[in-house]
């Protein structure tokens, strides 16, 4: 990738750099039509690869490993895994191929923005139609993985796999490739640019390293390739020298005994899967996951009242790794009683913990809040809400979430839902609890109100059901106008004034399109949840009138009944 994404890029470097792979046996060579500067710039590594396998003598033995799905906006990374893209990719790779075949075609990443099996089917086709020999994905989460092995025939599996990131490992991925016989291709071995020069500064791999008259590098390198049967390592190579110096990696042949230092002093890790049914669950672990806004704080504090001591990062600050460190002090010093009620989202995250656990014979018992994202929406502005006393705007958000971790926007909090790894019965814990979601009445707020899209005043029998709702009721006009103010809303809440007799407000939300920064956008709660909690409303016993699929939306976020009325002409 480096020698076309790279600034101070030198062709003729690179092209010895490719012969100086092949004259040392190298034979399998990743690129991808994004690896380039920019947009622009797409296809220079593979038009690259195609000339120096053809001067080095070895096109017709190379296994070439491309990948589409992948845009380069203004030379930022953005997987798009629409149908079109993939097949546009594809063709224009052969064409920068040159006539050389692709040996195994991957998609970059999953896509947020588009359907997974979308993605997965158009990849099928690519292997069906024989423009590629094989087929394969990228940087996904174990059920990711399964997924695509039910729609696509998947050959192999790019992961980021190093002494630095264990993830695959951890998150089962790793495994389920050795389980189906795919290979597996371990990107970044080294841990990438910023971490690498790291590893001469371990102990570990000095001591492995003089004993075999290698690097610490090289060492690395052959302990990722011991991770799995045929696993393929791609360190990236820059020079003719750190070529041969990878090749020389395949050839160390480490023991089990240096194979298992390096292990422990890198903290990986391979699960267990069995689920530790003979350990004491109410001497143990309570891992309460969820999605940020599902609950999983009330759960914690009445464990606490039986007992528990809780682990939280937003209290204690730190990572989840330090987290890691205390519960192994709790559970070696302490009752034996802890809950964690972090966000959990992968599996990766969650082993760790079942893996200190079982350090102590402990059992991990999860709870699972299955909690529906518009729920755990409301959940979060609420926490805003008592936090600041109003919604706070984007430039506030932001810098609340960089200092409170459990103060979220949307986008945030949705990203975290697309992450999200269900648990699993494999995972090693002792009990698996799927805890549904319970709407839970505010004390102190249980006035009806009628909540009142700005745009439905003025719709074909908007005052019909006005009167149907509650007149005596606290009313809000509310609308997303752009750059907009709460005094254009005058007139609309004038024609309402007229018709009832209880209190009228007015909110607005300002901000621009694209993904929402802030909470007040319809059909996030924000607004409503403002007025509800300045009037005493309880949302649920509320009544939404709009006109649009998104004042539904809204609705059945809040709970509340809703009345669709016509769009004005």
């Amino acid at each position: 990738m480096r020698l076309s994404t790279d600034a101070d890029r030198d062709e003729e470097r690179a092209l010895a750099t490719v012969g100086a792979a092949v004259d040392a046996g190298i034979s399998v060579f990743d690129t991808a039509r994004a690896y380039g500067l920019d947009e622009g710039d797409a296809g220079h590594n593979e038009r690259l690869l195609a000339r120096a396998l053809r001067r080095s003598g070895a096109a017709g033995r190379a296994r070439i490993v491309t990948k589409g799905g992948m845009a380069r906006d203004g030379g930022r990374w953005l997987p798009d895994g629409r149908a079109s893209r993939l097949r546009a990719d594809c063709e224009a790779s052969l064409v920068a191929l040159d006539g050389l075949p692709i040996d195994l075609y991957l998609v970059h990443a999953p896509d947020p923005r588009t359907p997974w099996r979308t993605t997965l089917r158009a990849l099928a086709r690519l292997a069906a139609e024989g423009l590629v020999r094989r087929v394969g994905v990228s940087n996904v989460t174990r059920g990711q993985l399964d997924e695509a092995l039910e729609l696509a025939p998947v050959a192999a599996v790019e992961v980021a796999l190093s002494p630095f990131d264990d993830r695959a490992l951890r998150g089962g991925v790793v495994d389920r490739c050795v389980e189906r016989g795919l290979a597996v291709l371990a990107h970044a071995p080294l841990g990438g640019p910023a971490r690498a020069p790291r590893l001469a500064r371990s102990e570990a791999l000095r001591t492995v390293a003089a004993a075999h008259d290698a690097s610490p590098a090289e060492v690395a390198l052959a302990w990722v390739l011991s991770l799995a049967p045929g696993l393929v390592a791609i360190p990236g190579a820059r020079t003719p020298e750190t070529a041969r110096s990878a090749a020389r990696a395949a050839r160390l042949d480490l023991d089990a005994r240096e194979l298992e230092a390096l292990g422990s002093a890198f903290g990986a890790h391979r699960p267990e899967a069995p689920r530790r049914r003979d350990a004491d669950l109410d001497a143990g672990v309570v891992l309460v996951m969820g999605i940020p806004g599902a609950g999983k704080s009330r759960v914690a504090e009445r464990l606490v009242e039986e007992g528990y001591v809780r682990l939280n990062r937003d209290e204690r600050g730190g990572s989840l790794r330090d987290l890691d460190a205390a519960l192994d002090d709790e559970l070696a010093h302490g009752p034996g009683r802890v809950v964690l009620d972090n966000t959990y989202l992968g599996r990766a995250a969650r082993s760790r913990v079942v893996e200190t656990a079982g350090r102590h014979g402990v059992g991990v018992r999860c709870v699972w809040l299955d909690t529906p994202l518009a729920a755990a929406q409301v959940n979060l502005v609420e926490r805003l809400l008592d936090r600041f006393g109003a919604l706070p705007g984007p430039d506030e958000l932001r810098a609340a979430s960089r200092a409170e971790p459990g103060l979220l926007g949307p986008t945030s909090q949705m990203r975290a839902l697309r992450e999200l790894e269900p648990p699993s019965d494999d995972e090693g814990f002792a009990q698996v609890e799927r805890a549904p979601f319970e709407q839970r009445p505010t004390p102190g707020r249980d006035a009806a109100g009628v909540l009142v899209a700005a745009r439905a005043i003025g719709a074909d029998g908007w005052e019909a059901a006005v009167a149907d709702a509650a007149p005596e009721a606290p009313h809000l006009v509310f609308d997303w106008r752009p750059d907009g103010h709460v005094d254009e809303l005058a007139e609309a809440v004038g024609r309402l004034e007229r018709l009832v007799t209880g209190p009228v407000d007015a909110a607005v939300c300002p901000h621009g399109g694209g993904p929402p920064v802030c909470w007040c956008r319809p059909p996030l709660p924000g607004l409503p949840l403002a007025f509800a909690r300045a009037h005493g409303v309880d949302p649920a016993r509320s009544t939404v009138l709009g006109t649009s699929p998104a004042h539904r939306t809204l609705a059945a976020a809040l709970g509340a009944d809703v009345v669709r009325l016509p769009r004005p002409g």
